[in-house]
C-alpha cells in the first residue's frame, strides 16, 4: 500500500539515480564545479523532488504536471551524462549503466502517467 512519495518505485529509483549522477561528477574535472557537474546535480535532484511534489498534491492534474517535469529532467539528465562521456569525463561503461537505468526509471514513469490519465477506480488513486 502506498502511504507517502516514499513507496513508490520511480521515486526510490528517482533517489537512486541521484545519488549515481553526485558520485559520477565527484569525479569530474575541477573546472566543471559550476559547470556540467552542477547541471547534472541540479538535474538529477529534481527528478525525485519533482516526483515526491506531485504526489504531495490533492490534484491529479497537478501530479501529472509534475511527472512531466521529472521526466524532462530525467532527459535533461541523461543528455548531460552523454556529454559528460564525450567529454571523456568518466568511463563508458558507467555512462551506459547510469543511461541504462535512467531508461527504466523513465518507462516506469511512462507507466505511472498513463496510469493517472487513465479513469479512476472506485476507491483511490489509480498508479501510485
Amino acid at each position: 500500500m502506498i502511504k507517502s512519495y516514499r513507496d513508490l518505485r520511480v521515486w526510490q529509483l528517482g533517489m537512486d539515480l541521484a545519488v549515481e549522477a553526485y558520485r559520477m561528477t565527484a569525479g569530474f574535472p575541477k573546472h566543471e564545479a559550476y559547470g556540467l557537474s552542477a547541471q547534472m546535480q541540479r538535474a538529477a535532484v529534481s527528478v525525485p523532488s519533482n516526483i515526491a511534489e506531485g504526489h504531495a498534491r490533492e490534484d491529479r492534474k497537478e501530479y501529472l504536471y509534475h511527472l512531466s517535469t521529472a521526466q524532462a529532467s530525467l532527459a535533461e539528465l541523461e543528455t548531460h551524462a552523454e556529454l559528460a562521456s564525450r567529454l571523456d569525463y568518466c568511463p563508458l561503461h558507467h555512462v551506459t549503466a547510469f543511461l541504462e537505468k535512467a531508461d527504466a526509471l523513465g518507462k516506469q514513469l511512462r507507466a505511472l502517467r498513463t496510469a493517472l490519465k487513465s479513469p479512476r477506480k472506485p476507491g483511490g488513486r489509480n498508479g501510485t
